[in-house]
C-alpha cells in the first residue's frame, strides 16, 4: 500500500484487498494518510438448518460463506461520524455524516426506539442504521462514551436481500472495527446480541442471534452450531470430508405478506398461547412434540388478527416482535414448526458427526426434505425454489451426487448437501436451468472463511514519510 502498513496480509478471496484498494483511493479526501485504520470483516452465511426457529430456541446450523462485509475505521478529532458505503445501482445513498451529539453522545444516549425514527425516515439512507446504531448500543449496552468521531467505509460483496445474512455481515464488520478503534473488547456472544439488538431494536426487523454469531465465531468450513436460548455456541461441526455445502441464489424472495419476520411473529403468538401448559420450560423448541400434539395442535387458531391476539393476550412479552393489529398471522404451522424443527437439527447435526454411509445419507437428506417442506407449509415457500428443489430432486435421483436440498429460511437461496467435488457441478446444471426457466444467473456459495473474531483485526499503520 502507498501509504499505510498493514499488520498482516490478507489472503486473495476474502474482500480485504478491495477495501484496501478502496482505503488507498479514498486518500484524503476520507481518510487521513497519517492515522492508523482498524479493518475488520464478517461472512455472510448460509442456513442449512434451523432456519426461524432460532427465535424459538433451537439448536441451529449455520455455514460461513467466502462472501463477506469488510468495514475500516478511523478516529477524527472532532465528533464528526462519516459513512461510506459504495453502491453501484443506485438505490440507496453512498456517503451520510452525523455528530455524536446528534445521538445523545457522550453523555446520554438516545432511545433505540428514537434512532429507529431518526434511520428510517428515508429508506435510501436505512442503511445507516446498522452502522451508526451500532454505536448508539455499543453506548447503552456496553458503556461506550465516545468523544472523538469517527469516518467509516464498509464494503460489502454478500448478496442483499436472498436470506444470507447480509446485513447482519455488515453490522458485525463495522461494529468490530469501531470497537477496536475505541478500544473497546467484545466477546463473541456480546457483540452478537449487541448486533441483534440493532437489527430489531434500531433498523426495526425481527431478527435472531444466528446470523451475527456466525459472522462473529464461524470457523471456515465447519458449520456453527448455535442453541438460540437465546445466543449458547454449542461448538462447530466439520462437514464430512467426503461431503459438501454448495448454495444457489434464486433471485426469488419470499412476498412481504409471507416474510420469515412475519412467520417469527406467528410462532411467537404460539408459543405465547402454550406457555401456560406445565410442560413449558421457556422455550417453544423444547416444548415436547407428543404433548403438542395430544393438547395444542387442534386448539391452536390456524390464523388469528392481531387484534385477537392483544384482546386476549396482551402485548407480546418480547419486544423484538411487534404484533401489527391490523394484520392476520398464522399460528398453527409456525408454532408446529419450530418444534419439529429443533427435533430435526438435533438429528441432522449427529448424523453429520457419524460416517457418512449410504444410510445416514438418506437420512440426511430427509431431513432436508422435512425442513423445507414445513417452511412451505409456513408460507415461506415460493415458484421459484420450488422449481430448484425439484430440480435439485431430480438430479438426486439421476446422479446420486446430491444429497439433500432444501431452501433458505426465507425461500432466497437453494442449499445443496452433496458429494464433494461433484455437487459443484450439480449445482452448475441446477443454475443453468434457473437461467432457461427466469433469465436469472443465480450466484453459487461454495467456499467458506472465517468469522470475525476467528479472521482477527487487521490495522493498517501510517507509513513513516521521512
Amino acid at each position: 500500500m502507498k501509504y499505510f502498513e498493514a499488520s498482516k496480509a490478507p489472503a486473495e478471496g476474502l474482500g480485504v484487498l478491495a477495501l484496501f484498494q478502496l482505503i488507498e483511493e479514498a486518500v484524503p479526501a476520507f481518510f487521513r494518510a497519517d492515522r492508523q485504520i482498524c479493518i475488520n470483516r464478517a461472512p455472510g452465511r448460509l442456513d442449512v438448518m434451523g432456519g426461524f426457529a432460532d427465535t424459538s430456541g433451537s439448536l441451529v446450523l449455520q455455514l460461513p460463506t467466502a462472501e463477506a462485509a469488510c468495514a475500516a475505521a478511523q478516529l477524527r478529532d472532532d465528533d464528526l461520524m462519516r459513512l461510506w458505503s459504495p453502491c453501484g445501482d443506485g438505490s440507496r445513498t453512498q456517503l451520510l455524516s452525523m455528530r455524536l451529539s446528534d445521538l445523545g453522545l457522550p453523555g446520554h444516549a438516545i432511545d433505540l426506539s428514537e434512532a429507529r425514527a431518526l434511520f428510517g425516515a428515508d429508506a435510501r439512507d436505512r442503511w445507516a442504521g446498522y452502522l451508526l446504531g451500532g454505536v448508539l448500543v455499543l453506548a447503552r449496552e456496553r458503556g461506550l462514551q465516545p468523544h472523538q468521531g469517527f469516518d467509516l467505509l464498509v464494503h460489502s460483496d454478500v448478496p442483499e436481500g436472498i436470506g444470507v445474512g447480509s446485513s447482519s455481515a455488515v453490522a458485525v464488520a463495522a461494529m468490530c472495527a469501531l470497537a477496536d478503534a475505541y478500544g473497546l473488547a467484545l466477546s463473541g456472544r456480546e457483540l452478537a446480541l449487541s448486533c441483534q439488538l440493532v437489527e430489531t431494536a434500531v433498523v426495526g426487523r425481527p431478527a435472531g442471534a444466528k446470523d451475527p454469531m456466525t459472522a462473529a465465531c464461524a470457523q471456515p468450513d465447519q458449520l456453527l452450531a448455535l442453541r438460540c436460548q437465546p445466543c449458547e455456541l454449542e461448538g462447530s461441526i466439520a462437514v464430512p470430508e467426503a461431503l459438501e455445502i454448495v448454495g444457489l441464489d434464486s433471485g426469488a424472495i419470499s412476498v412481504l405478506a409471507n416474510d420469515q419476520g412475519f412467520v417469527r411473529v406467528g410462532a411467537g403468538l404460539g408459543a405465547r398461547m402454550v406457555s401456560g401448559d406445565p410442560a413449558w420450560s421457556g422455550h417453544l423448541a423444547d416444548f415436547p412434540l407428543g404433548t403438542f400434539r395430544a393438547r395444542w395442535q387442534s386448539a391452536l387458531p390456524e390464523t388469528i388478527t392481531g387484534a385477537q391476539f392483544l384482546a386476549q393476550h396482551g402485548a407480546h412479552a418480547d419486544p423484538s416482535l411487534h404484533v401489527d393489529p391490523l394484520r392476520t398471522y398464522a399460528v398453527r404451522a409456525p408454532t408446529l414448526h419450530a418444534i419439529e424443527e429443533s427435533a430435526r437439527v438435533d438429528q441432522f447435526a449427529q448424523l453429520l458427526q457419524q460416517e457418512p454411509t449410504a444410510e445416514r445419507r438418506v437420512q440426511l437428506g430427509e431431513l432436508m426434505r422435512a425442513s423445507h417442506e414445513a417452511q412451505v407449509a409456513c408460507g415461506l415457500g415460493n415458484p421459484t425454489m420450488d422449481f430448484l428443489v425439484a430440480q435439485a430432486r431430480e438430479r438426486m435421483a439421476a446422479s446420486g451426487h446430491i444429497v439433500g436440498a432444501k431452501g433458505t429460511g426465507n425461500g432466497g437461496t437453494l442449499v445443496l448437501l452433496g458429494e464433494r467435488g461433484k455437487v459443484w457441478y450439480e449445482a452448475l446444471r441446477i443454475k443453468k436451468a434457473l437461467l432457461q426457466q427466469t433469465g436469472y444467473s443465480g450466484h453459487i456459495f461454495r467456499w467458506s472463511s472465517p468469522g470475525a473474531l476467528t479472521y482477527g483485526s487487521i490495522a493498517l499503520t501510517p507509513i513513516d514519510a521521512s
